[in-house]
C-alpha cells in the first residue's frame, strides 16, 4: 500500500518532541508499506529553518526505508502579525499542493491528513480529487478553538472561514480520526458530523523505544553525571509555547526551593526566552531549562527522573486532548503530575499513574510534589500501574495496524 501523509509539523529524525507520526510511518514501513510525507520545513517550536532548507521551495529527504518526506517552504512570519500568521498558514497550503502535484509521483492508496494547522486539509482535499484516492482526516487538536482559546487566532473572518472550512473537510473526508473520546463526542454531538465515519486512534507510548533505552541504561550514573542527587527529579518534555503555559514550573520552582527537588524542561518554544529571563530574575537554581535533544536521548532523561510532568494553559479546551509526553511517561514506568484538566485527569486518574493538579493552581501543584516527597516509594508503583494500563490501552504498534485496517477499508483491499 502506498500511504500520502500531509503533516506539516512532521519530525526531523534528532527530535525530541512528540513524535506520533514519525513512529506510526516506523511501524507501517516495517511491515513493507511505502509512505510519502508532505512536510513544513519551518520547527514547530522554533518557528525557524534549518539552513539546508534555506533558499529552497521543496527538500526531498530520503528519510528512511520506504519513507520519503518533502520539506515545504513555510514562511518564517508566524510571530511577526496576524499577516504574517496568515501567510505562514497558506505559504505551506500552496507549497505542498506543488509538492503534491509535481514532485510526488506515482499512485497512491490514501492521503491521510493530520490537522491542525486546519488549512492543511485543503492540501489533502485537493490531491485526493486530482489523484482519485479517499481522504482521511485527522483531529490532533480541536482547531481554530484552541487557536481561539490561547490568543493565537483572533480577527473574526479568519474565525468565520475557519467554522465554516472545519465543517467542509469533515463532509469531504471518508473517514474523520479523532484523538481522545472528548474529541469524537464534541464531534459527533456538537458539530454534527456523520458518527459512522468518526473513529478514534489516540496519541500512544513507544514501548519498543522505551525498552531498547532502558536496556543497559546505568540510571545511577547517568543521575550522577547530571548532578540531580538524591532530588526528586521532576521531568518536562516538549513545547515550551503559549498553550504550554510553563511559568506554572517556575512558579513551583520559587515555591519548593528549600526543599530537595529538581525541575528539568527539555524543548523549544516561543515562550523560552521568557522562562529563562524569569529564572534568572528570580534567582533560581532548581530549576533547568535544556535544548531539545534526539527522542533516544530523551529517554535517558525520563528514565533518569522521578516523574513525569504535562502541563497547559487553564482553557476549556485543553479538557479535551491528551497529552502525547503523557504516554512517553507511561512508557517509560515514571509516575505522572498532571497538570490538564479533563480527559488527561481522566486517564492519570484511571489508570492510577498519578496525581492531578488544578491547571495554574500553585498551591495545589505545590501539595502535589509534597505528596511525591512524602511517597517516593509509591511513585514506582504509580509508574508500573501507568505502563501496564498504557500497554493495555496505547501500544503504538497496536494503534499502527488499526490505521492500517482503516486504511483497507476505505481501499476496499483485504
Amino acid at each position: 500500500m502506498r500511504i500520502l501523509l500531509v503533516h506539516q509539523y512532521f519530525l526531523e529524525k534528532d527530535d525530541g518532541g512528540g513524535s506520533r507520526f514519525n513512529e506510526m510511518t516506523k511501524v507501517w514501513t516495517d511491515k513493507g508499506h511505502e509512505v510519502v510525507v508532505i512536510a513544513g520545513m519551518v520547527h514547530y517550536n522554533t518557528g525557524k529553518k534549518r539552513d539546508r532548507y534555506k533558499g529552497k521551495f521543496i527538500y526531498k529527504d530520503e528519510f528512511d526505508t520506504n519513507l520519503t518526506v518533502y520539506r515545504c517552504h513555510v514562511s518564517e512570519a508566524y510571530n511577526v502579525n496576524f499577516l504574517g500568521r496568515l501567510w505562514a498558514y497558506f505559504s505551506f497550503v500552496f507549497s505542498g499542493i506543488f509538492a503534491g502535484l509535481f514532485k510526488v509521483s506515482g499512485k497512491f492508496d490514501v492521503v491521510l491528513v493530520s490537522s491542525p494547522p486546519l488549512f492543511v486539509g485543503i492540501i489533502g482535499y485537493l490531491l485526493s480529487r486530482l489523484k482519485r484516492i479517499p481522504l482521511i482526516f485527522e483531529v490532533r487538536d480541536l482547531w481554530p478553538e484552541s487557536a481561539i482559546d490561547t490568543g493565537v487566532l483572533k480577527n473574526k473572518f479568519i474565525i468565520k472561514l475557519s467554522y465554516w472550512f472545519e465543517s467542509f473537510i469533515y463532509k469531504k473526508s471518508k473517514l474523520v480520526n479523532t484523538l481522545t473520546p472528548a474529541f469524537q463526542r464534541k464531534l459527533v454531538d456538537e458539530k454534527g458530523v456523520d458518527k459512522d465515519k468518526v473513529l478514534m486512534i489516540p496519541n500512544a507510548a513507544d514501548f519498543r523505544l522505551a525498552e531498547r533505552t532502558a536496556q543497559g541504561f546505568d540510571v545511577r550514573l547517568f543521575r550522577e553525571e547530571n548532578s540531580f542527587g538524591d532530588n526528586l527529579v521532576i521531568i518536562y518534555v516538549g513545547a515550551h509555547g503559549v498553550a504550554n503555559h510553563l511559568i506554572q514550573l517556575v512558579d513551583l520552582a520559587e515555591r519548593v526551593q528549600d526543599k530537595p527537588v529538581l525541575i528539568l524542561s527539555i524543548g523549544a518554544g516561543m515562550q523560552k526566552e521568557m522562562l529563562l529571563e524569569q529564572v534568572n530574575k528570580r534567582g533560581l537554581s532548581n530549576i533547568r531549562f535544556m535544548d531539545p535533544v534526539s527522542k533516544a536521548e530523551v529517554y535517558k532523561y525520563i528514565l533518569a527522573a522521578d516523574v513525569g510532568t504535562s502541563v497547559l494553559k487553564k482553557v476549556d479546551t485543553f479538557k479535551t486532548i491528551y497529552s502525547n509526553k503523557t504516554f512517553d511517561y507511561m512508557s517509560c514506568k515514571k509516575s505522572i503530575l498532571m497538570v490538564i484538566d479533563g480527559v488527561s485527569r481522566e486517564l492519570v486518574e484511571k489508570s492510577q499513574s498519578g496525581y492531578y493538579v488544578e491547571p495554574e493552581n500553585i498551591d495545589d501543584f505545590v501539595e502535589k510534589v509534597d505528596l511525591c516527597l512524602a511517597n517516593r516509594d509509591k511513585l514506582n508503583e504509580m509508574g508500573q500501574s501507568g505502563y501496564d494500563y498504557a500497554k493495555a490501552h496505547f501500544d503504538r504498534e497496536v494503534l499502527a495496524e488499526q490505521y492500517l485496517d482503516y486504511f483497507k477499508k476505505v481501499t476496499g483491499k483485504v
